[in-house]
């Protein structure tokens, strides 16, 4: 007894005028790529030379820290820190509001689409270059970090309200909106519960991603410990370089890991 197979349709093969878009566009990319180099003009027997001038940097700096700089790196990494912190409570507060507001789900296009360009412009202005023009309201101090902090944090905390909002299950809020609710009922109620352990773990992250970039901004001069990095390198003190790589990093490090515990906790919860 023999056994037909049903017979099987051909797979279609791709059409050549795909693979002429694809062929193309990795051309453009290796020319963008070949011009790249040849515009920051890289010195490949540099290159060469890269390891062992770090190597001697590190013996520089670690072979023999100055560890009596150790209270000022501390008290200054603590501003650092200080300064993250009201840069991210005062940004997650606004970029939260803002982020709201910015949901289509919430509300109409003519509200949410102007917003998402302000997003869009924030987040394309690195902290450093809003420091440098705040300042000149509020001159070089840390407050001035926490208010660059703040501000560049809403371009990217507030779409990640916005898209937390818009992917939420929508049947609390239909629940609330055929019980007769307002639309801030139904964002209250409805919405809210949802998503508010993920905003939080955001919240977190977004701090973990300010105590790193406080330190850039000492190097304009607002405070902390870039402010202290950028004297003592210029001068080339590197055993006193070395123990405030040290202490960043190590603050760095164990406030990343609280965050991440906390973070993974919030997250947990939310699946039991």
């Amino acid at each position: 007894m023999s056994i037909t197979l049903p017979a099987t349709a051909p797979s279609a093969l791709p059409s050549r005028s795909r693979s002429w878009v694809v062929g193309a566009a990795w051309a453009g990319i290796l020319v963008i790529l070949a011009l790249s180099f040849g515009y920051i003009d890289v010195n490949f027997s540099a290159l060469k030379e890269l390891p062992a001038n770090i190597w001697h940097y590190l013996v520089l700096m670690f072979s023999n820290p100055d560890w009596s700089k150790l209270g000022e790196a501390l008290l200054q990494t603590w501003r650092s820190v200080a300064m993250a912190w009201i840069g991210a409570l005062l940004g997650v507060v606004l970029s939260t509001i803002l982020g709201v507001l910015a949901a289509n789900t919430v509300t109409p296009g003519w509200v949410c689409l102007p917003l998402r360009a302000l997003f869009a412009i924030i987040r394309a202005v690195p902290e450093i270059i809003i420091a440098i023009i705040i300042l000149t309201v509020t001159g070089l101090t840390p407050f001035t970090g926490a208010l660059a902090l703040a501000i560049g944090g809403i371009g990217t905390h507030a779409k990640w309200t916005y898209e937390a909002i818009e992917t939420a299950p929508t049947g609390p809020a239909e629940a609330v909106k055929a019980s007769g609710g307002t639309l801030a009922e139904m964002v209250r109620w409805g919405t809210w519960p949802i998503v508010q352990p993920e905003l939080a773990s955001l919240a977190l992250y977004r701090f973990e991603i300010n105590v790193r970039t406080s330190a850039v901004l000492g190097l304009i001069g607002v405070g902390g410990i870039g402010d202290m990095l950028t004297g003592y390198t210029q001068y080339r003190q590197w055993d006193v370089v070395g123990v405030l790589l040290i202490v960043v990093i190590v603050i760095t490090m164990s406030i990343d890991a609280i965050s991440g515990a906390i973070r993974h906790r919030i997250v947990a919860s939310t699946f039991t």
